[in-house]
């Protein structure tokens, strides 16, 4: 069993900074890419931002130049540093990870339990 754990939600005043993790945990054979989704009341999730196992990236357009993502493969963790954030970032931010398991071989889609972060005006 594969399990995505996050940490770093918060309240935080627009203008300010956090930065998220995501620590993968369990049996697995490798984890390819990994990203971070969010979630704000009332609206679909959507893709913030992506990387692969190489750390080629992928953004939102909304989020271009504020958020950066990077991953540590050799602790099978993500980050989202958050800058710049606007009251419209505000949501529960996912971690997803793509994991290569065996027995049988086959990949998983896995998700973490999610992050509130706050963004006051």
């Amino acid at each position: 069993q594969v399990q995505l754990v996050e940490s770093g939600g918060g309240l935080v005043q627009a203008g300010g900074s956090l930065r998220l993790s995501c620590a993968a945990s369990g049996t697995f054979f490798r984890i390819n890419a990994m990203g971070w989704y969010r979630q704000a009341p009332g609206k679909q999730r959507e893709l913030v931002a992506t990387i692969t196992s190489s750390s080629t990236t992928n953004y939102a357009d909304s989020v271009k130049g504020r958020f950066t993502i990077s991953r540590d493969n050799a602790k099978n963790t993500v980050f989202l540093q958050m800058d710049s954030l606007k009251p419209e970032d505000t949501a529960v931010y996912y971690c997803n990870a793509q994991v290569l398991v065996t027995t049988p071989v086959r990949f998983l889609e896995v998700w973490g339990q999610g992050t509130l972060v706050t963004v006051s005006s």
